[in-house]
């Protein structure tokens, strides 16, 4: 079988004609600022990946979500680092539906049926806060909220419709009284108050549009503010969102990778020896990813699974280094100078080290876990 015939396969099924669309062009048309990408997931149907099939979406299931990211990934690294965080955010807007907080299954229709992309403004980029923890300023006035702050980087800055984010709702009986609510926003991009800046200067993964989101005064009406109503419903969001990050983060950049070992397999440089070891080490990793995966679709709250995510999730990014330094020594330096691509799949696979949170800052938690103690959500 062709290497990832099965992550393809998938693709094909859910997001009809995608992968086609991805090959016309050269892959570095697809890393630069401007991409296409973005635009073409639009119109094969990807904004309804994650919405369920009763709200007009695909229904796509963790393990679905994972072999997709890894066939785009394959194809244009930015691209699904870019989608990722859009379906990243249709996941955690899903859970927070299902928790009961008053989001409207007509709100994810909107979504699946007029295809408009979603872009984050959670806290999953800064160290050290929860995903869910307010990472913007939200007021009440007159009747609306009204939003203030920033996000940098955002990817989609500018191919999304909406913005969806955290923040603490005060009015001003809540500012008294310390009542105020943990909520959820949706905020239009054509809002009134919303500036967008050039913020990535990489080349790297500069096809994602991961620039800058400034809101100042934004107002929104009752209907896009979608209040969690408990610490039960905050948490199990939390969780939630923390799972879908790692394993669409993950995955995408297992298929940047996979790209480049692609290359070494096919060339005719390397030993057998070595290009199985290839093959041991990116689908040991895919097979990790999607046990975890399976284990979110049994126990979709489950707290373990934080901890369990993590460990699968270092685990891909150490398979990731190792099968792209020997795929890069096989490939040689002739192919090298030869195409740009080679160093730029390399260099964009190790940029799944640079996602929060990094290894350092978890090896206590992850160790206490391992011996048997509890696993604070981060």
């Amino acid at each position: 079988m062709e290497f990832l015939a099965t992550e393809r396969a998938t693709l094909e099924k859910f997001l009809p004609g995608l992968d086609s669309a991805l090959t016309q062009a050269p892959m570095m048309d697809f890393e630069q600022h401007g991409s296409p990408g973005p635009e073409l997931y639009r119109q094969h149907g990807g904004a309804k990946l994650l919405i369920p099939r009763q709200y007009a979406g695909k229904g796509a299931s963790p393990v679905d979500a994972i072999h997709i990211h890894r066939a785009i990934g394959s194809r244009s690294p930015s691209l699904a680092v870019a989608v990722a965080m859009h379906n990243f955010s249709i996941a955690t807007l899903v859970e927070v539906y299902l928790s009961g907080s008053g989001l409207e299954g007509l709100l994810l229709e909107a979504i699946a049926t007029q295809d408009r992309l979603v872009a984050s403004g959670f806290s999953e980029g800064q160290t050290g806060r929860g995903i869910l923890q307010p990472s913007m300023e939200a007021r009440r006035h007159n009747g609306n909220v009204v939003i203030n702050g920033q996000k940098k980087p955002c990817s989609l800055t500018w191919s999304m419709d909406l913005l969806t984010a955290s923040v603490r709702v005060v009015d001003g009986s809540a500012a008294a009284t310390g009542a105020d609510k943990l909520a959820v926003v949706l905020i239009p991009i054509k809002s009134a108050g919303i500036e967008r800046q050039r913020y990535w200067n990489n080349w790297v993964l500069a096809g994602a549009e991961s620039d800058m989101v400034i809101l100042k005064d934004v107002q929104l009406e009752d209907r896009l503010v979608y209040p969690l109503s408990d610490d039960g419903d905050v948490e199990s969001a939390q969780i939630s969102g923390f799972l879908w990050f790692e394993i669409l983060l993950s995955a995408s950049y297992l298929g940047v990778a996979s790209a480049l070992v692609h290359r070494a397999i096919q060339s005719k440089k390397g030993t057998a020896a070595d290009k199985t070891q290839l093959g041991i080490e990116l689908e040991g990793a895919a097979a990790a990813l999607e046990g975890i995966a399976r284990s979110m679709m049994a126990n979709p709250r489950g707290k373990d699974e934080l901890a369990r995510m993590l460990l699968v999730r270092y685990a891909v990014q150490n398979a990731i280094e190792r099968a792209t330094a020997l795929a890069f020594e096989i490939l040689g330096g002739i192919a090298f100078v030869q195409s740009s691509e080679i160093s730029y799949l390399f260099a964009a696979a190790h940029a799944l080290g640079l996602h929060p949170p990094n290894r350092a800052s978890m090896v206590e938690q992850l160790s206490g876990f391992l011996g048997g103690a509890s696993y604070n959500i981060k």
